[in-house]
């Protein structure tokens, strides 16, 4: 099932870019252009970036640069989303702060690619969110970005937001271990699109982890408090339970989506992210889940119940604002 996003049609799953340049190892350019060339080719026309998806000097934007310059054809494609709105101090949602973050991102891009979708990564809790909309506004209005999002906020700011200029989309984390974002029935109402992010929950839900010691020693994910020792191997349950006849990532990217299907439910694209062409080929292949296969999927859910919250520490401060 398509959705609309700022007047564009968009597939049922999208493709977060995030991954490609935001690790240790980014992914060398030529390689990450085939993995985005494949995403396309597979009817996946939705793309997530951020301006701090890396380095200043090489994060999503410029990769993104460095694709439409090797392939201009699909610039109209592509329905872009970028995440910004992060100052020197952080988060920064004040006129100033936006007006420089997407003057960034369109200097990055170089005119090679429109962004459709403009949203601040977190709301920034000394800036009214009506003053950084309106901000964001005047991008809109001059044509500069097709729209504005917000991203991990609570339903009042996605209704006081909404109310300054319509929102394109919100983004938030939904996954099989994340069932009910406290947003979505303010999204239904506004109809407002989700976009969620992390439907694997972090590389939780694909099945290759099987211990905590299957994470290296400095990966990012121990500090998350669903991959601590006390509770990883009961999360681990779910994941042990989820069986069909398809991979577990097929599985449980294609539940995203699927939660549309009830009455004045939400419109939901989900934006898993690989960095190769195998799990692009594997993640991005919609998966029919009919009524049985979602009745079984809730009973392992109310059975086990998932523990933890998801961020901890100066994260969960920047959460539901």
């Amino acid at each position: 099932m398509s959705v609309t996003i700022v007047n564009r049609k968009v597939g049922p799953i999208g493709f977060g870019l995030m991954g490609l340049t935001w690790r240790a190892n980014p992914t060398p350019y030529d390689e990450a252009v085939k993995v985005m060339k494949r995403t396309l080719e597979l009817g996946v026309n939705f793309w997530i970036a951020g301006e701090f998806y890396g380095p200043p000097h090489a994060n999503s934007l410029q990769l993104l640069e460095y694709y439409f310059t090797k392939y201009p054809e699909d610039s109209e494609k592509v329905v872009l989303s970028v995440k910004g709105g992060m100052g020197p101090n952080g988060h920064d949602g004040s006129p100033g702060g936006i007006r420089a973050s997407v003057d960034n991102c369109l200097r990055l891009l170089n005119g090679k690619v429109f962004i459709s979708v403009f949203e601040p990564a977190r709301v920034d809790p000394n800036t009214p969110i009506e003053t950084t909309i309106a901000t964001l506004a005047e991008y809109v209005k001059a044509g500069k970005i097709g729209g504005t999002g917000v991203s991990e906020c609570s339903a009042q700011t996605i209704r006081r937001s909404h109310a300054v200029y319509p929102i394109a989309a919100a983004e938030v984390e939904l996954s099989l271990f994340l069932t009910d974002p406290c947003v979505a029935k303010t999204c239904a109402e506004l109809g407002i699109p989700l976009v969620v992010y992390s439907p694997l929950s972090r590389g939780c839900l694909t099945g290759q982890l099987r211990t905590l010691d299957d994470l290296p020693v400095d990966d990012n994910r121990r500090n998350f408090l669903r991959f601590q020792p006390d509770m990883f191997d009961l999360n681990l349950k779910l994941v042990q339970q989820q069986k069909k006849g398809v991979s577990l990532p097929q599985t449980t990217i294609s539940w995203v989506p699927a939660q549309s299907k009830a009455p004045g439910a939400l419109h939901i694209v989900p934006i898993p992210g690989c960095i190769t062409i195998a799990r692009v080929e594997e993640n991005l292949t919609p998966v029919s889940l009919d009524d049985e296969d979602l009745e079984k999927i809730a009973a392992v859910l109310k059975e086990i119940p998932v523990h933890r919250d998801r961020y901890g520490g100066a994260l969960a401060k920047l959460m539901n604002l």
